[in-house]
């Protein structure tokens, strides 16, 4: 691209617009390499259902930062930015251009943006998961709503351990949770790009992928994962799919009923990811349909790099 270090391009937006396809298709044009933003891709043997790129679908490019932690693992940020941000240091230095590429909004911002991550106390926690555990998520959610309406709405109300961590910040911090999401100060010169598509057609591929995963043996996976502990991690427990094919397994839910429940949730946290990602207006969108995607996105990087 240039002589200097090259920015960082990100490649974000809904599950299921294509994001993997055109980070290929740029790497190979633009010299690049991928970083994971997917944060559920960062787990072990969790393929099939967070839709984990295969060898043949890299096409020789490299893909970092997949696979690293245990199913039991929980997920943290701030470990996620410290390895990410060591990959992306490499690799400009290298004159190789970063993609980072995901779906996970918070991630992908941790990387780009200068964030700061409040600790946690051990003693709050605990309080407030035995509360989760007897109270359950939505009550939890509801208490939410009334100190930070903001975080609430950014949070699903079945995501125990988001609610929970959100409820501990304000507690420690007496502010709400969302005052900790400042105006973005930038990190790394960055190129954003995000996908699109049609919300009916969005839909529609939801629909195909997870009939597609069902096919591809997602419930054998999920088994293979339980008996090595996918229950008790507080992350991967809950991810999209996984949660209600664990029911399934469990007996709660039937084969019809998991898969039609992951369609829905899917579906809703496409218009959450939607609703994240379009907050930042320095952001250019795409139709992920337009038969001329790569030229244009490749057009809107190298401009936007010239541009610096």
């Amino acid at each position: 691209m240039s002589g200097q270090a090259p920015p960082v391009v990100a490649v974000v937006g809904p599950t299921a617009t294509g994001k993997t396809a055109l980070a290929v298709a740029l790497a190979h044009r633009l010299g690049g390499e991928v970083v994971n933003a997917d944060s559920m891709q960062l787990y072990r043997g969790m393929d099939i259902g967070t839709a984990k790129p295969t060898p043949a679908e890299r096409e020789g490019v490299p893909h970092h930062l997949m696979d690293l932690w245990h199913v039991r693992e929980p997920a943290s940020v701030a470990e996620y930015r410290q390895r990410a941000r060591a990959e992306v240091d490499r690799l400009r230095a290298a004159g190789v251009v970063p993609l980072l590429v995901g779906g996970s909004g918070l991630y992908v911002r941790a990387v780009l943006d200068e964030l700061d991550f409040p600790g946690t106390a051990p003693d709050v926690r605990a309080r407030l998961t035995a509360e989760l555990e007897a109270e359950g998520a939505a009550a939890l959610h509801a208490r939410l709503a009334t100190v930070d309406p903001a975080a609430a709405a950014a949070i699903l109300a079945s995501n125990g351990r988001r609610v929970v961590r959100a409820l501990e910040v304000i507690e420690l911090t007496g502010a709400p949770f969302t005052a900790r999401m400042p105006d973005p100060r930038p990190h790394y010169p960055a190129v954003v790009v995000a996908l699109d598509r049609e919300p009916a057609e969005l839909d529609e591929r939801v629909a195909r992928r997870v009939d597609a995963m069902w096919a591809a043996g997602f419930v054998d996976e999920v088994a293979v994962l339980a008996a090595d502990g996918l229950r008790e991690g507080p992350t991967a427990s809950r991810a999209l799919g996984y949660a209600q094919v664990l029911q399934q397994l469990d007996g709660v839910l039937t084969p019809e009923e998991a898969r039609e429940r992951t369609v829905t949730t899917t579906r809703r946290f496409v218009r959450r990811q939607r609703s994240w990602f379009r907050r930042d207006a320095a952001t250019t969108w795409f139709d992920a349909a337009r038969p001329d995607l790569v030229d244009a996105a490749v057009a809107e990087i190298t401009g936007r790099t010239i541009e610096r």
